[in-house]
């Protein structure tokens, strides 16, 4: 007896392709990124930041053209060993505190020197940029007769009263754009898929059944 081909095998069914959407690289990104973001500005202390300001005046023997060099000189020593060394005790912290705290900064157009700094506490910064900013006075005051320039103390540092680092939700947009970003770059440079990879695979050919004067021969 002959067996009924069709029995014994079935049509294959075409694959179906579960590969995720292109874009979803991106959403995946933009999703990831701000979640991150989210976290570090949550569990990260806030930074503040307080500044002083000393004012560099010259003397009878000179004029503010030397002044104004000069404060540029003083706003580059201020982070010194020297400087910072004798700041220390007046500020309360280590000295490699003060050295990862303290910034300076000066103006082109007027002789004064901005040293500020920053503490997750508040009282604590204050205490920094005024402690630099006393002892770089002082510094300047021992060379005040051969530079003819001294440098006085214009504003105290006041206690700052609001965080100076990002908030959560800014570095949430951070993380969003850099996530999305990053998404978006992978998505460029990911190897593109073959034509072939991207058709269906046909379905295998069957034979028929047999005729039966086929089957069984001319009678």
């Amino acid at each position: 007896m002959t067996e009924n081909p069709t029995r014994n095998s079935r049509p294959a069914r075409p694959r179906r392709s579960r590969a995720l959407p292109p874009w979803s690289l991106v959403v995946a990104g933009v999703l990831t990124g701000g979640l991150l973001g989210g976290a570090y500005g949550v569990l990260k202390p806030p930074t503040y930041t307080a500044t002083a300001y000393v004012l560099a005046v010259p003397t009878e023997s000179s004029d503010s053209a030397a002044a104004l060099g000069f404060a540029q000189a003083y706003g580059r020593i201020a982070t010194d060993l020297a400087v910072l060394g004798d700041a220390r005790e007046r500020a309360g912290v280590p000295l490699d505190t003060l050295r990862a705290g303290v910034r300076t900064a000066t103006s082109p157009d007027a002789p004064m020197v901005a040293v500020s700094a920053s503490s997750v506490r508040p009282a604590k910064a204050a205490d920094m940029a005024n402690a630099v900013a006393r002892s770089l006075a002082r510094r300047a005051d021992a060379t005040k007769a051969d530079t003819h320039v001294e440098l006085v103390q214009f504003s105290r540092a006041p206690r700052p009263t609001a965080p100076s680092s990002a908030s959560p939700v800014v570095t949430g947009l951070i993380g969003t754009s850099a996530g999305g970003l990053l998404g978006a770059l992978v998505l460029l440079v990911r190897p593109g898929r073959r034509p072939e990879d991207e058709a269906e695979p046909r379905p295998a050919t069957v034979p028929g059944p047999a005729v039966a004067s086929d089957a069984h021969g001319p009678r």
